[in-house]
């Protein structure tokens, strides 16, 4: 009986944070599922003839990813040190196989998808796993080995191409190797690389440049280029304090492009206003820091690692689609979690809450 009483404090604040994890993704799906209507239904009826058609889909990705978190969370995370190698092998042969014609999809100038799924997502966890596998004993003389995954990875990444999963992956390696407090006097290395990396993409691909342009002078193409972002802004400023109300956005009748998937967050701030758009930001806040408690207590150095990562895609995918939308940085094409349509972003997400979920069931929380 003595011992119960010791315990209960303890007990009591891990049940609280385990609450926190499950109820907060889930709160941010539904919301998202009813914004995913909201923005989608106009395009989905003259798409497919039936205005529900992304509703259906989205809440069939959520309750897929519901079920794998549940799996995940019941699975021992240190199981995944074993299988880090083989995640990391076939995240690479599906980038591959993802470039082939007549295997990978091709939309919108890009070959991201292979049977509506997209590798590139994949290859998110596959990094968070293997990275934090491959950094869990203290080992000189990795930098370099580390650099050229990194750029086979994002090599591949690029060809489809995909400037903004790519650049994900990229800052979340070098999220998990500063983690790792492994050499990290090399990471100085990488900032003329990334400049130089940075500079020759946008002379590979012009689109690129036009963007960066775009991003400094959104009145250069106003019917081009600069289309995408005045729309998000548009969308914002109509939105004010309080919104324009449920139901009641303009710019979702097919004048904002990607509505429902990477630019939903402008139909969400033109509904709901900036009020709203403030405790929705919250809610991800408050997700976010819940992670970061878990691997600051996490148990051992691996589930530090894990979870270090794991907060680390949260707070950088977060922080890149809603710093895109507000035009602080420029748009890259990235989903925000949860809330964006798309089953590969979802199951993602809900993938690494269950690991997430398993670690906090394993940290003792004073």
């Amino acid at each position: 009986m003595k011992k119960q009483i010791i315990h209960e404090p303890h007990q009591t604040k891990r049940n609280k944070i385990l609450t926190t994890l499950i109820t907060v993704p889930f709160i941010l799906a539904i919301s998202g599922l009813f914004f995913v209507f909201e923005a989608s239904y106009v395009r989905a009826f003259a798409d497919y003839g039936d205005s529900f058609h992304y509703l259906k889909v989205q809440a069939m990705w959520i309750i897929l990813g519901g079920c794998l978190m549940f799996l995940l969370s019941l699975f021992d995370y240190h199981k995944w040190y074993y299988l880090a190698f083989y995640a990391m092998l076939s995240s690479l042969a599906l980038l591959f196989l993802v470039l082939i014609p007549g295997i990978g999809t091709k939309v919108g100038g890009a070959r991201r998808w292979i049977f509506g799924f997209q590798p590139s997502e994949a290859a998110k966890i596959s990094t968070i796993i293997y990275l934090s596998s491959w950094f869990l004993t203290k080992e000189r003389k990795r930098f370099f080995s580390f650099i050229l995954l990194l750029g086979l990875l994002m090599f591949l990444i690029m060809l489809q191409p995909d400037m903004g999963t790519a650049t994900i992956i990229f800052s979340i390696s070098i999220a998990v190797y500063f983690l790792a407090g492994v050499e990290l006097k090399y990471l100085l290395f990488l900032i003329p690389t990334s400049v130089l990396g940075f500079v020759v993409l946008a002379q590979v691909a012009p689109y690129r440049l036009k963007r960066i342009t775009a991003f400094f002078d959104p009145t250069v193409d106003p019917l081009g280029i600069t289309y995408h972002i005045n729309q998000i802004l548009i969308s914002l400023s109509n939105g004010g304090i309080f919104g324009r109300g449920f139901g009641a956005s303009k710019q979702k009748h097919l004048y904002l492009p990607e509505a429902h998937t990477d630019s939903i967050f402008a139909i969400v701030g033109e509904e709901v206003g900036f009020i709203g758009s403030v405790l929705f930001i919250g809610a991800f806040v408050m997700l976010i820091l819940y992670i970061f408690r878990i691997a600051e207590k996490a148990p051992d150095r691996y589930g530090r690692l894990l979870a270090g990562s794991i907060f680390a895609f949260f707070g950088i995918q977060t922080l890149v689609n809603l710093g895109s939308m507000v035009h602080v940085i420029p748009l890259t094409g990235v989903p925000l979690p949860f809330v964006s349509y798309g089953g590969s972003n979802l199951l993602l997400c809900f993938a690494l809450m269950g690991i997430i979920l398993n670690i906090a069931r394993q940290t003792r929380i004073e």
